[in-house]
């Protein structure tokens, strides 16, 4: 009897081994069939995405991108706006405090360089680049420079607001240029008046 359970035991033994090859073999077929579904798969998905970047965009798509550099461009449009009040508003606050204390302190100091970077902003944005340009009449004192400080940010501003949004304006670009140009004699100049 003890030879016949050890029999039972063994021819199951086996069977189990045997079951357990067969599973083996089985998953791995599975996995490489899988692996080469998965990478059918990725290769239609990778061909789909080739078909949909080389297709012409739709009339809505045309339309959504057209309306968003519309906004882009109104957005822009506006800063280059706000930029030319900034430094119209900064200029008069240091003719202003100029006037008041017959010099150029920290804060004015401060305020001419932020007008300064408003101004290549501005010059950038009308599609200018970096021109030195040599000013006919410059100014001889500080006196005189921030009198003239006063009236180009004035009359930038102006010119910024009339031109309109889609125009690249050589007038504006001179005068910004300009009006960096005073900027750098301004900080030449004696502080004080």
């Amino acid at each position: 009897m003890i030879k016949r359970v050890r029999d039972i035991i063994v021819r199951v033994s086996l069977a189990v081994v045997a079951l357990a090859l067969v599973a083996t073999f089985a998953t791995s077929g599975a996995a490489r069939q899988n692996g080469q579904e998965q990478k059918s798969t990725l290769s239609v998905d990778q061909d789909k995405t080739r078909e949909d970047a080389s297709r012409p965009f739709t009339e809505m798509e045309d339309e959504m991108r057209a309306k968003r550099a519309i906004k882009f461009a109104d957005k822009e449009y506006q800063e280059n706006l706000e930029r030319a009040r900034d430094i119209s508003l900064l200029s008069a606050s240091i003719v202003s405090s100029f006037k008041q204390k017959n010099e150029l302190d920290q804060a004015n100091l401060k305020k001419l360089e932020k007008v300064e970077k408003l101004a290549k902003s501005i010059r950038h944005a009308a599609g200018g680049s970096e021109d030195d340009v040599e000013m006919e009449k410059p100014p001889a004192d500080l006196t005189s420079a921030v009198d003239m400080l006063a009236n180009l940010s004035k009359s930038l501003k102006e010119k910024v607001e009339k031109t309109p949004k889609h125009v690249i304006s050589a007038s504006v670009i001179d005068e910004a240029n300009v009006l960096l140009e005073l900027i750098r004699i301004v900080r030449t100049l004696p502080p004080k008046a």
